[in-house]
């Protein structure tokens, strides 16, 4: 089974500074590997470790994602190979823009099942997953809990409201991971060392025959409203306490 395991290179949250104006600036920010993405690679190497195959991953951006660093901590993590599209135009593309980039790679690589995290760690649209699907054609799953490969087919648990469904599908298919579906590895440094040697094939719109024109403008991005606190603490349980609490939120309602 030859999996693909998608995932997006995003800021860390910590280093992100809010703006007077409420603006976000990224410009000192590190770039990490997004946090929901994790899962989906280990689901990638876990389901080719119980059915055999190979599993690669694929990311699209600017040329921020060529990074030697973030490349081996991909690989690190128990992948064959990766594939990156890299081209500035796809650095404000949307979901649907993205989809349509990441299909024709998909195309292009080969596939029997692609696992996506469930949103990524910037935008959080929880979108591209199931537009690739969309666009690639093949049966398409989010909220995906658990994955078992079995004779040519995946059978998926997926986390719904009030009820887990379970559910057998034919492969090719696209899926979403839930981050409760394993908790990923920390790549030891005998597997950063063998990262290193692992092929990484790089790609242009170009060559997938794709092109990218933003149709959505981004107005604005900004922070919520920074709203005082009250700075009101109550201590302990006694009646006279517990009616002052109750006052208190009586006045804000």
């Amino acid at each position: 089974m030859n999996v693909i395991a998608c995932y997006k290179i995003v800021p860390e949250e910590q280093d992100i500074m809010v703006k007077s104006d409420r603006t976000l600036d990224t410009s000192k920010a590190e770039l990490k590997l997004g946090q929901y993405d994790l899962p989906a690679i280990e689901a990638a190497v876990n389901a080719v470790q119980e059915s055999g195959g190979k599993v690669s991953l694929l990311s699209a951006g600017g040329k921020e994602i060529d990074n030697s660093k973030l490349i081996k901590g991909a690989l690190s993590r128990g992948p064959d190979d990766l594939y990156l599209i890299i081209d500035p135009a796809i650095k404000e593309a949307d979901a649907n823009q993205t989809a349509a980039v990441l299909a024709a790679a998909a195309r292009k690589i080969g596939f029997d099942l692609i696992i996506c995290g469930e949103g990524s760690s910037d935008i959080y649209a929880m979108q591209v997953g199931a537009q690739l699907g969309e666009q690639l054609g093949v049966n398409v799953f989010n909220a995906v809990k658990n994955i078992k490969p079995q004779n040519g087919a995946i059978v998926i648990e997926r986390s719904l409201e009030q009820e887990i469904e379970v559910l057998e599908a034919p492969l090719p298919a696209v899926i979403s991971v839930t981050t409760d579906i394993n908790l990923p590895r920390i790549p030891q440094l005998k597997e950063i060392l063998a990262a290193g040697k692992k092929p990484v094939t790089k790609w242009g719109l170009s060559e997938l025959g794709v092109t990218v024109a933003n149709p959505v403008e981004v107005v604005s991005t900004l922070a919520p409203e920074c709203k005082e606190r009250k700075q009101i603490i109550l201590e302990g349980d006694s009646d006279d306490i517990i009616d002052s609490f109750l006052q208190n939120i009586r006045k804000e309602l």
